[in-house]
């Protein structure tokens, strides 16, 4: 066995699983050995679990074709075997909540996809690019778990990723109010064409909680720690709208925003192209080299032409121009089960391992 860190997938067999599995492919520190999921799926190898239901469009892994899945809900069994976890589950929030609170106990870290515990006061909820002082919070979690390894981080919504890195990138500019309307594809329901044919030539304007989502993540990845727990910032003011569109992968953000500091066309561009985070300083696997990217043509970005950039871990922004009522007006898009889910976990593991959180049992 390589000395990669062995990493288990709970959930492995849906869409956001199976992207795990897909990004983790000859990864350099990370190495799937244990994927988990339904009973009904467990004790079969993953190949004949996930039968006709292989959704990315690389072919399956080989090294993962013979692996027998596990049964999630047997939590010692699957923790004995990895060093962390990521989590894609497909169960209610408290159910989540419960399974991954039970790997964590195991001294086992869960990175997980899922939502339910975002809003959790001591889990840090992570764009790493953006906010990875927030992982200093874990400790105040382990003592709450009574844990020395385990513990639970999670990413944002997959919908915040196309405007929020944008409005992070000017916030000495103090961004005071946003509108922002957000055009979102049918893989962030875990579907395809295939699976969703009434989605063709269609738009839903409705998301189930997206809205709310869309508010109020933000302002908890601005937030700041405060007696072991993280605090939401106060602002800025979020309004949404958030539409299912017939685009199979890319969300795309039109946002509105108004400025407490006066500002240029100009300034807002410079602020985008030469943003960096941790993960670019450190160099991290999936960090993307150019975080956002600022694009001139009026038609740009488009999810055709843009969706990839930067292996779908980049942000693409366009179209900054006056606006009549807000300060400026723009076009954001991002990779949803990239970026915005699979991705973006990923990227918040290796940076947990940069900063010595995971590390091997």
């Amino acid at each position: 066995m390589s000395e990669k860190l062995k990493v288990g997938i709970l959930g492995g067999t849906g869409m956001v699983g199976q992207r795990f599995i897909s990004l983790l492919e000859n990864h350099p520190w990370f190495e799937v050995t244990v994927i988990a999921a339904s009973p009904r799926s467990a004790g079969k190898t993953y190949k004949e679990a996930v039968g006709e239901r292989w959704k990315i469009e690389k072919p399956m892994p080989k090294a993962v074709e013979n692996i027998v899945v596990k049964n999630v809900n047997e939590v010692e069994a699957v923790a004995s075997e990895v060093d962390f976890v990521f989590s894609a589950v497909d169960m209610s929030k408290d159910e989540i909540k419960a399974i991954e609170e039970a790997y964590a106990k195991t001294e086992t870290p869960v990175v997980s996809n899922n939502s339910a515990h975002r809003w959790t006061p001591d889990v840090p909820m992570i764009v790493p690019e953006i906010n990875p002082e927030h992982t200093d919070v874990i400790e105040f979690q382990k003592k709450r778990l009574g844990t020395k390894k385990g513990f639970i981080a999670v990413k944002p919504n997959c919908s915040i990723q196309s405007y929020t890195p944008a409005l992070n990138a000017w916030k000495e500019f103090e961004p005071y109010e946003v509108v922002v309307t957000t055009y979102q594809a049918i893989s962030g329901a875990g579907k395809t064409f295939k699976d969703w044919p009434e989605m063709e030539g269609n738009i839903i304007p409705f998301i189930s909680g997206e809205e709310e989502k869309s508010e109020k993540e933000p302002l908890r990845i601005w937030g700041h720690i405060e007696n072991g727990e993280i605090v939401p910032a106060d602002g800025p003011v979020i309004t949404s709208q958030c539409i299912r569109v017939p685009i199979l992968n890319g969300h795309t953000a039109a946002a509105f925003v108004k400025f407490k500091k006066k500002v240029t066309k100009e300034e807002l561009v410079k602020k985008l192209r030469e943003y960096k985070g941790v993960p670019q300083e450190l160099d991290l696997p999936s960090a993307p080299k150019q975080f956002i990217q600022y694009l001139e043509d009026d038609n740009r970005p488009q999810v055709k032409e843009d969706v990839n950039f930067e292996n779908g871990m980049g942000v693409s922004i366009g179209r900054i121009r006056e606006d009549s009522v807000y300060d400026w007006k723009f076009v954001g898009l991002s990779h949803n089960t990239l970026r915005g889910a699979a991705g973006g976990a990923v990227l918040c593991a290796e940076l947990l391992k940069a900063k010595g959180f995971i590390t091997k049992k």
